[in-house]
């Protein structure tokens, strides 16, 4: 595989064009964890989803990264897709990460990536659900609607030291 800026477009052109699905899918997500954690979660519109790629994209050391994640998980195919189980995993997990920011968010992206995973399951390739599930999962971490990333946290010790 060759990354290079014209392969980095691709990449963000088709992560912009999945939209349709993605969208419904982090809303989906949202509901299901704002029910388990009792609590209410805003649900993402069309246009912050492309905004927020459009800020992992713009961001170049990101985007070459995110760009090969996702061509990876776009080509990723194994017979039988078992043994193949865990490069897939892998690569879904770190890219949620990736999309979802700095810690702490970055391991909730990945935590949300298991979640979003099991309950994926379109696509022909073994990445195929990996990488849908990666995209809303590191999207639904890093866009705002949970209560507690609202305001400044109770633990900062800005004007204490």
């Amino acid at each position: 595989m060759h990354i290079t800026p014209a392969v980095v477009v691709e990449e963000y052109e088709w992560v912009q064009s999945r939209e349709e699905r993605i969208v419904p899918l982090v809303n989906d997500v949202r509901d299901d964890l704002g029910e388990l954690f009792e609590t209410e979660v805003d649900h993402i519109s069309r246009e912050q989803y492309r905004e927020a790629v459009e800020d992992v994209f713009v961001d170049g050391d990101l985007a070459v990264n995110v760009a090969a994640l996702v061509r990876l998980l776009r080509e990723l195919h194994v017979d039988e897709d078992y043994p193949g189980f865990v490069v897939d995993e892998l690569l879904g997990r770190e890219l949620a990460g990736m999309i979802a920011g700095t810690q702490p968010l970055r391991l909730l992206g990945e935590a949300t990536f298991h979640y979003a995973d099991v309950h994926v399951h379109e696509g022909e390739s073994a990445g195929a659900d990996d990488l849908d599930a990666a995209l809303a999962a590191g999207f639904q971490t890093r866009l705002p609607g949970w209560d507690w990333t609202e305001g400044e946290s109770p633990f900062t010790v800005s004007g204490q030291i």
